[in-house]
């Protein structure tokens, strides 16, 4: 395990620059118009769940020390939609990002401070030093302590200025719906929908446009009771309870409160709210307190842990989850399956029987199909299943399609005695989209968000960031395009009318799609031909694009600095504190070093016949407050795809500070 001072060298901070500036009331701001300051920069990018944790992260501190901090976020973006200055200014405003904003399209700003990975964060003193960074998330109590010590030490000198920041808000607006993210159709026609910008749940009436109710006061946090007095915090994914189920709980949806972290059940009748699973904090991987026994010292369970890193079964209410974005009924499991976007899992949570169980995912973020133990996701964000009956044998099957975001990928998630299998229907990896239809195995995405399944057993894909519609058939392989223009569409329904003869099948039903269009505020329909069928549309291939990092052939040191906060050590008490796992694209790349271990140092063999590729790298770091009976425990953790080239002259040691 090796650490680095707490402060890094004094080093003068770049110039912020961009293509503009956000929350500044139209001013260009300058790194000398915030000397006297204690200055965070955020490189965030608004497709990244991790960067969304972290602008959580950063509310309670802004508000503690806005007179002498000021955070600024620099947007830098991943996919080629989040370049687009009208999306990012609908990001702000959807996830309430209350400091400025320094729009980066073309990343420069993210290259003069050596960003390799969102989120990361760079503190930069009243002097205009760069004192420290840190990727990933988790690091709140760091900056707390940190902060604490820069006022402390430049009150002293006499170069701490106090007085209000730059930020200027915005225009407030109004509407029936505010960035609205899932919707679910009710018996008798309305419709419910997760409102996610007004932190509540809107009934509809069948238009779509006339507010029935509304579930939730409409301000953010975590409260149980009546509609209006819940609270919820960007809620998105909803279920209908089976109806056999609905007297045994109570209930008649399942909402995946996101940024509550927590599953919350709500009567349609009375409006009441209670929460069923979730402690209201974030799961951190590998942290030591992600279960909460009521009355009893935390479990420990993760890194370095002795016990399994996640238990098979659990009271829901003393786990903490990690942004659940969707949940869908599975009666195959006979349970509700749960999208666990913040650390790329399923899960299954068994209301009646009052169990929550890991049901697939590593918590590695990646494209990975097989069992579901040994499957990786990123960011899953949409279910939807599908049952169909086989009329030979009378047997049913069952399929959980998915929308996997930061893979841009579309998967399929089958039961299996025991356990389900992965596969991926459409998708090539973290750095690969765009819009391309055709053959399934060349077709790309570009961050999806829902999916729904059409009478005919092929999958609707609402394919957010190109603003689309797309049409994935498992019988013949191919993907469609079956609607453009949409204004980031989050969520889709399929309503289906029914034929002269009152059945609803393929050939004689008239089909619509009704779309969740988020960055519209409302919810639109579309009619389909009964063919079903679409256009071949090929907008090109994309890959993220962030300047790569020269590396020479041969001995390669790959160093990821950690230092605990101050008043805080190493929690080692279970086993190692630090674990670092290393693999690369392609995989010849590497000729030694990857794998997993517990140092944070690893001596890497770059191959010299292979031009360029992606090192992989995953780090965590676990600390304790170093005083208290039951000390607080502290996760850092963070993913990097590293692009490199292989040159002669390139370096023969990377770093990549977690903390530092």
């Amino acid at each position: 395990m090796t650490t680095t001072p707490t402060r890094t060298p004094r080093v003068r901070a770049s110039e912020l620059v961009g293509r503009g500036w956000l929350n500044t009331g139209g001013t260009s701001l300058r790194l000398e118009d915030l000397r006297g300051r204690i200055l965070v920069l955020d490189f965030w990018t608004f497709c990244c769940v991790n960067c969304l944790h972290v602008l959580d992260e950063l509310r309670e501190l802004e508000e503690r020390h806005r007179d002498v901090l000021v955070i600024v976020g620099v947007h830098s973006p991943k996919f080629e939609h989040e370049a687009d200055p009208v999306a990012l200014a609908a990001a702000v405003e959807r996830y309430e990002v209350r400091h400025p904003v320094l729009d980066d399209p073309d990343l420069v700003t993210w290259g003069a401070y050596t960003a390799r990975a969102w989120p990361t964060l760079v503190v930069v003193d009243p002097e205009g030093y760069v004192v420290a960074q840190m990727a990933g998330e988790g690091h709140a109590s760091a900056l707390e302590a940190l902060v604490a010590e820069l006022v402390a030490e430049h009150e002293a000198k006499g170069t701490l200025h106090r007085g209000a920041g730059p930020y200027v808000p915005p225009e407030p607006t109004s509407g029936t719906l505010r960035f609205p993210a899932k919707a679910i159709a009710l018996p008798g026609g309305d419709l419910l929908v997760a409102d996610a910008g007004h932190h509540s749940l809107a009934r509809l009436a069948p238009d779509g446009e006339t507010l029935v109710r509304r579930i939730g006061s409409g301000e953010r946090g975590l409260v149980d009771g009546p509609a209006d007095v819940a609270r919820f915090s960007e809620p998105n994914g909803l279920c209908l309870v089976p109806d056999e189920l609905r007297p045994w709980l109570g209930y008649d949806v399942l909402v995946a409160d996101t940024v509550n972290h927590a599953l919350r059940g709500v009567s349609l009748d009375s409006g009441e709210v209670v929460t069923v699973a979730g402690t209201g904090e974030q799961f951190m991987v590998g942290g030591r307190e992600n279960v909460a026994e009521p009355g009893r010292p935390p479990r420990a369970y993760g890194l370095g842990s002795p016990e399994l890193p996640v238990p098979d079964r659990l009271p829901p209410t003393w786990v903490r989850l990690s942004s659940p974005w969707d949940v869908a009924w599975s009666q195959e499991l006979a349970a509700f399956v749960v999208a666990m976007a913040g650390n790329h899992t399923l899960w299954a949570f068994d209301a009646k029987e009052g169990s929550l169980t890991l049901l697939a995912g590593t918590m590695n973020e990646g494209l990975e199909d097989g069992p579901g133990r040994t499957a990786w996701f990123a960011q899953p964000s949409g279910l939807a299943v599908r049952r169909d009956l086989d009329p030979a044998t009378g047997a049913t099957s069952e399929t959980l399609w998915l929308a996997d975001s930061e893979t841009s990928a579309l998967r399929r998630v089958t039961p299996r005695a025991g356990d389900v299998e992965v596969s991926t229907a459409v998708g090539q990896g973290l750095f690969d989209f765009g819009h391309r239809d055709g053959d399934a195995g060349q077709a790309l995405l570009q961050h999806p968000l829902g999916v729904a399944t059409l009478p005919d057993g092929s999958a609707v894909v609402a394919d957010t960031y190109n603003g689309a519609l797309r049409r994935y058939d498992p019988l013949s392989g191919q993907v469609t395009t079956i609607a453009t223009g949409l204004a980031e569409p989050s969520d889709v329904l399929v309503e289906v009318d029914s034929g002269a003869d009152g059945q609803a099948g393929a050939g004689q039903a008239s089909v619509r799609l009704l779309v969740v269009e988020s960055a519209a505020h409302r919810l639109t329909r579309i009619a389909l031909p009964a063919s079903l069928a679409g256009e071949v549309l090929d907008g090109g291939a994309r890959r993220t694009q962030r300047p790569a990092t020269a590396v020479g052939p041969g001995a390669l040191r790959l160093e990821v600095p950690f230092v605990p906060a101050p008043g805080q050590k190493l929690d080692d008490r279970w086993g190692p504190s630090a674990s670092l796992q290393v693999s690369a694209t392609p995989p010849e790349l590497l000729l030694a070093g990857e794998g997993t271990g517990t140092d944070l140092l690893r001596d890497l063999v770059v191959n010299p016949a292979i031009g360029e590729g992606v090192l992989h790298v995953t780090a965590k770091a676990a600390s304790c407050d170093a005083e208290g009976e039951f000390p607080a425990c502290h996760l850092a953790q963070q993913d990097w795809g590293v692009p490199i080239t292989v040159t002669p002259t390139g370096a023969t040691t990377l770093t990549l500070p977690l903390r530092g």
